[in-house]
């Protein structure tokens, strides 16, 4: 019989199916309502959060912009880069890599005719990228990377670059398609228990089963560092001897901070010129300050009382 007073855990994931880069996956006794919670959670990490590999930017010899089109090859540039953004690849090193391609034709070119380095693996080497209809040669390079999501080439082109290079936009992630559905099952008398199935589809640079284990360790993490509360260091300071009442932990930090000019936080015109007429300079100078005192300086009002006390909290410090 089930315990009322606590909420059942569900069974592991039970694979169903897996053939070629799709796998079915359940998991059966999730409380009334979980499976929702749960199957929603886990496609959007999957689809979001988990990392790849992406070609970021290439450059064509001869090519200055990507409307351009090539004499002798069959498709124009944009027609190429489309080719390229479907090139799988699994790149083994933090570090950006360099791909290249360079061919004479007749010929039709694909994707295994990139030369890469030993840390590059391009999973789907029969992707179509271009024809080169006469015997010019076809000089390209190409930059792929590591990377999570989508990264627009707007974010990724940070710095000035050479002229005729082409950004692209960083389709990072590896899963093509992501699917959930819950059906009632009997757990004890009960039969309103809900039982999770999830269909992921991926591109070959990881298994469908990696993808999942992957998503699950990604939200425990991320569950686990909001576990409990963040504890508030109550500071207070001496009128007389200007001495901090702190614990060990993070009292140097903050001795500095006490030290700041107010003229420096991240605060109004308005509220910095008042401080400094009523002649407080610094943090701890403020700090020593009751509410009542702060309100009590001309032209300070409520909003400014405010202002400080969010700028003093976000170091751990309360006013008296």
């Amino acid at each position: 019989m089930l315990d009322q007073n606590n909420i059942a855990l569900p069974s592991k994931p039970k694979i169903v199916v897996e053939e070629n880069f799709k796998g079915v996956y359940e998991i059966d006794g999730l409380y009334p309502g979980y499976g929702h919670t749960l199957g929603n959670s886990l496609r959007r990490i999957i689809l979001s959060s988990l990392p790849g590999s992406a070609i970021t930017e290439l450059k064509i010899k001869g090519v200055g912009h990507e409307f351009s089109t090539i004499e002798g090859v069959k498709e124009d540039v944009i027609s190429i880069i489309l080719n390229i953004k479907k090139i799988r690849a699994s790149v083994h090193s933090d570090e950006p890599q360099t791909l290249k391609i360079k061919v004479s034709g007749p010929k039709e070119v694909r994707a295994r005719d990139i030369e890469t380095s030993s840390q590059v693996e391009i999973k789907n080497p029969d992707q179509y990228l271009f024809t080169v209809t006469t015997k010019k040669e076809i000089d390209i390079e190409m930059t792929i990377r590591n990377g999570i999501g989508y990264v627009p080439k707007d974010i990724l082109q940070k710095d000035r670059v050479e002229v005729g290079t082409i950004f692209l936009d960083g389709n990072f992630t590896p899963i093509r398609r992501v699917q959930y559905e819950t059906e009632n099952m009997r757990v004890g008398d009960r039969t309103d228990f809900n039982r999770l199935i999830i269909t992921i589809e991926t591109d070959g640079t990881i298994t469908p089963k990696k993808a999942l284990e992957k998503s699950i360790e990604i939200m425990i993490t991320q569950l686990k560092s909001v576990v409990g509360f963040k504890e508030e260091i109550i500071i207070e300071v001496s009128e007389a001897t200007s001495e901090l009442e702190v614990g060990s932990e993070g009292e140097g930090e903050t001795e500095d901070f006490l030290k700041t000019r107010v003229e420096t936080l991240n605060l109004s015109v308005r509220t910095i010129n008042a401080l400094e007429a009523a002649n407080i300079r610094t943090v701890g100078g403020l700090a020593r300050k009751k509410e009542e005192d702060i309100l009590d300086i001309e032209g300070m009002g409520s909003k400014g009382l405010q202002e400080i006390k969010k700028v003093l909290g976000d170091h751990g410090i309360i006013l008296k």
